[in-house]
């Protein structure tokens, strides 16, 4: 019984429906007294205008396609009533049916509105930055990638860009779901809709405001929506076919009942209901609102569920396909790590030098853009450390960096850089090489030498989704590009025992084929450019993150926004609580189709009574639907 409305269309269908219920409630009680069977008529009238002008529109707008569906039922069944003087009936009749689709419509809007208020509309204008520094207001969609913005504080970013001057903190809750502000310095990136907090940010464009962050979600939810899983797809042959196939038997029970049981046609007899009343009856009762209606709902309220809580479906198949899942294959770096690099320790020649030591590497550090600067620069904001300015700063390509603090030349890089340096340090040459898993980095000035020890740390709910993916039935893998020693040391850490390492691109891929062709449904986690093929070849790919590469957002048939494994484990859960929900709901609209049809061929029902069941069917399939958005959390199968 789904209805293409705008979002506020069920006002009005309610509205109407009210009315109707109210003109059939008087009509019934005019009609009592004696000599207003023409007012009670008028009233009639209302009733059936008011509770069919929505179905009767739809009729003739498929009747134009040649098409007949459960509306063209309803109207034949109201008209039908009329027909034979059941006027209250039909009027009853339009009035549930009404009902149940402005509930319908209701149910679909709050959809709608939990994804919309997910986030803030993006900016319209923004400010470019011109050859004289002065700035001048244009619209978003004119920004060209390379332009120069600016953006001051409380403003939102306008589109994708990467900061080029000044340091402030951007709010980024509605876009990753991470609550405490993000910190932006030059190098660093910003997204289209979140908030700059406190600082002006010059910035270069770096995609234009159709290709970002934002409007990226906004697209992935509208495909979202218009995407239909498997179980719908077998509902949408509740069409014309199936009201033809209803029409035909109502049309043989009727000839059935008219001349092989010898009953009047148009009247009743020794308190019997006339055969053509049971046909109306039989039309109501196996009309598909409650099947049709069934999956949908389930499937919009699942994927608006999972957009509260930073999990994009890409569609109705996503949603039914995660749920059948029995191996989940990750990426390690940016999948089960953090995908950035942490400090780790800290090792000197001289005692009490640690934080001289991280002071010297992180005033080079900031001249860097390079993953091991950014670690070593973050470590030392945290702790507080002392800036130093630099002088002849030198960046050393695949090296390290040099330049001089207060005066003094310092080194930071690899050990050979350092030996270039200090061709005999007593300290450096008796340093044992760090183990699996761990970077060091290398500083030198003066007297002073040490390392800082860096590695890429697991992430902390990892070992959480393993165990709990093991106990429901699904495996875990990890497949890495990276050394034997590197993977081992993160699948203890996790609690992984099945683990594949060395692994290009092309060897992930036929992993994953090996693992299909053995009966597995297999989904694929990953963030990275090289992970792409991969989740291409999965039957459920997972995108980890809108900090992902494009190619793997556009890939992905599942996004996970907030960038953490809590959120694959929910997108699992809520994947299957939709998928349970639809049996349910095709539990209870099948067998209220079924029952209902054999007591109208029983003739053990009225009217009255088949309409009630039928539309309470639909509504109790809607409200069963509607839990999924009601719940704070989606529950434990």
């Amino acid at each position: 019984m789904a209805h293409n409305h705008d979002d506020d269309s069920w006002q009005l269908l309610l509205g109407s429906a009210i009315v109707c219920g109210l003109a059939t409630l008087a009509g019934i009680i005019i009609q009592r007294f004696p000599g207003t069977e023409d007012i009670a008529l008028g009233i009639y009238l209302i009733a059936y205008m008011t509770g069919g002008w929505d179905a009767a529109l739809d009729t003739l707008e498929k009747l134009r396609r040649l098409r007949l569906d459960i509306h063209f039922l309803m109207i034949a069944v109201a008209v039908g009533a009329a027909f034979i003087g059941a006027w209250w009936e039909g009027a009853a009749l339009l009035f549930l049916f009404s009902l149940s689709g402005a509930l319908e419509a209701m149910a679909m809007a709050r959809t709608e509105r939990e994804i919309r208020s997910l986030f803030h509309d993006a900016p319209k204008k923004a400010l470019t930055i011109l050859e004289d520094d002065s700035t001048r207001e244009v619209s978003v969609s004119t920004l060209r990638v390379g332009e120069k913005i600016r953006i001051l504080p409380g403003e939102q970013f306008p589109t994708d860009s990467r900061v080029t001057a000044g340091e402030s903190s951007a709010d980024e809750s509605s876009l990753t779901g991470e609550s405490l502000p993000v910190d932006k310095r030059p190098g660093d990136r910003v997204f289209s809709g979140t908030l700059n907090t406190w600082g002006r940010l010059d910035a270069e464009v770096e995609k234009e405001a159709g290709d970002s962050a934002h409007a990226r979600i906004i697209r992935l939810i509208t495909e979202a929506q218009q995407s239909k899983a498997p179980s719908q797809r077998f509902t949408d042959r509740f069409g014309t076919a199936y009201t033809i196939a209803i029409l035909l038997l109502a049309l043989g029970m009727f000839l059935f009942w008219h001349y092989g049981m010898h009953l009047p046609a148009f009247i009743a007899a020794e308190g019997q209901k006339s055969a053509f009343y049971r046909a109306m009856t039989l039309l109501v009762v196996c009309s598909p609102c409650a099947l049709v209606i069934s999956i949908p709902s389930a499937i919009l309220a699942g994927i608006a569920a999972g957009a509260r809580r930073g999990i994009l479906f890409r569609g109705g198949i996503a949603v039914e396909n995660l749920a059948q899942i029995t191996r989940l294959a990750m990426d390690k770096t940016g999948t089960l790590t953090r995908g950035e690099l942490q400090l780790v320790g800290i090792e000197t020649n001289l005692p009490d030098s640690d934080q001289r030591l991280l002071d010297l590497a992180a005033a080079l550090s900031l001249n860097s853009t390079h993953p091991l600067s950014r670690a070593i620069d973050a470590e030392h904001t945290e702790r507080a450390g002392t800036r130093h300015e630099v002088a002849d700063f030198e960046s050393l390509s695949g090296k390290g960096l040099r330049g001089a603090v207060d005066g003094q030349r310092v080194t930071l890089g690899r050990r050979s850089l350092i030996f270039d340096t200090d061709k005999h340090n007593p300290w450096l040459t008796e340093l044992a090489l760090p183990e699996a898993g761990l970077t060091e980095v290398i500083i030198h000035s003066g007297d002073l030498t040490g390392r800082l020890l860096l590695r890429d740390t697991p992430r902390a709910e990892a070992a959480r989704l393993i165990s709990k993916l093991n106990q429901r039935g699904v495996k875990t893998s990890m497949l890495t590009g990276d050394r034997a020693e590197s993977a081992q040391l993160i699948a203890d850490e996790v609690g992984l025992t099945d683990f594949q390492h060395g692994l290009h691109p092309e060897d992930k891929v036929a992993a994953i084929q090996t693992w299909k062709k053995q009966g597995d449904k297999v989904a694929m986690a990953g963030d990275g450019i090289n992970d792409a093929p991969s989740l291409a070849a999965a039957d459920v790919s997972i995108g980890m993150g809108l900090r992902g590469s494009d190619a793997v957002l556009e890939q992905a048939d599942v996004v996970l926004t907030h960038d953490n494994l809590e959120s694959l484990l929910e997108a699992f859960t809520l994947s299957r609580r939709c998928r349970s929900i639809i049996r349910q709901n095709l539990a209870i609209s099948l067998g209220v189709v079924i029952l209902l049809g054999l007591a109208a061929m029983g003739s053990w029902i009225p009217l009255t009574l088949g309409v009630l069941g039928h539309e309470g069917s639909t509504i109790i399939v809607v409200l069963n639907s509607m839990r999924i958005l009601l719940t704070g959390h989606p529950g434990e199968d």
